[in-house]
């Protein structure tokens, strides 16, 4: 048992896919798993345990923005020795060269946040994917037949911006999507020498204001699940 997750040890697999959404962590453990447990539900953030094709894989969510997915994924790896983390989530594009329903594996994350700074001395503004994690998922995506893009992002603090521009950060680091989330974790993998990534959908494309409705995003973010579960037999 951790400060935020009350899971006891042995009870949280070395492998953990992290959706920000709690309930997206419980659609993942209904469809995809079996002899599911749920191990934590502190602050209504659900962690499930159970089994993919045989494999043991624990689902929980990571909840939205640095200071969240930091402190979940730092427990994770430091208080439960998990070995991998996946982060599964959604971004906005910022150029219309990506198009709804692209999934991204994420190589670096640039930021603006003084996170990885302030928590472990990490003085660069981008930081990439950590250990193996990255490589496994394309290794699945050719396997599966699906495009998964590698490429950078911006992992901003910010979710409502006065100036619509794209951030100078994203610009400079060909970034041409924002999420909120990696760039923590990356740094937090970092420092302790973990395995991390970062599976993304687009979900929303800034410039023309399209988005996937509500009836579209459970199909649309299960290739993406897949995918993630997928990647995490070869662990």
């Amino acid at each position: 048992m951790s400060v935020h997750i009350s899971a006891k040890k042995g009870e949280i697999a070395k492998t953990v896919l992290m959706p920000g959404d709690p309930l997206r962590a419980k659609y993942i453990a209904d469809n995809f798993l079996t002899d599911v447990t749920l191990v934590s539900q502190t602050r209504n953030i659900f962690y499930y345990t159970g089994k993919y094709k045989g494999k043991e894989i624990t689902v929980g969510a990571s909840g939205m923005g640095f200071p969240s997915i930091g402190i979940y994924s730092y427990e994770l790896f430091t208080e439960y020795e998990v070995d991998t983390i996946i982060r599964i989530g959604t971004c906005g594009a910022y150029s219309t060269d990506l198009k709804l329903f692209d999934i991204l594996n994420v190589e670096k994350a640039a930021s603006e946040s003084t996170y990885a700074k302030f928590a472990w001395g990490i003085e660069e503004d981008i930081i990439s994917n950590q250990g193996t994690a990255f490589d496994k998922i394309n290794e699945t995506a050719k396997e599966l037949g699906l495009d998964a893009k590698a490429t950078n992002i911006h992992s901003s603090d910010i979710f409502y911006r006065k100036d619509p521009a794209v951030p100078e950060i994203a610009v400079r680091y060909n970034c041409p999507a924002v999420e909120m989330e990696a760039f923590a974790l990356f740094a937090n993998a970092q420092h302790l020498g973990k395995n991390a990534a970062t599976i993304l959908t687009v979900s929303d494309i800034i410039p023309t204001h399209e988005f996937i409705s509500a009836g579209q995003r459970e199909q649309a973010l299960r290739t993406m699940m897949e995918l993630s579960l997928e990647t995490a037999l070869k662990f």
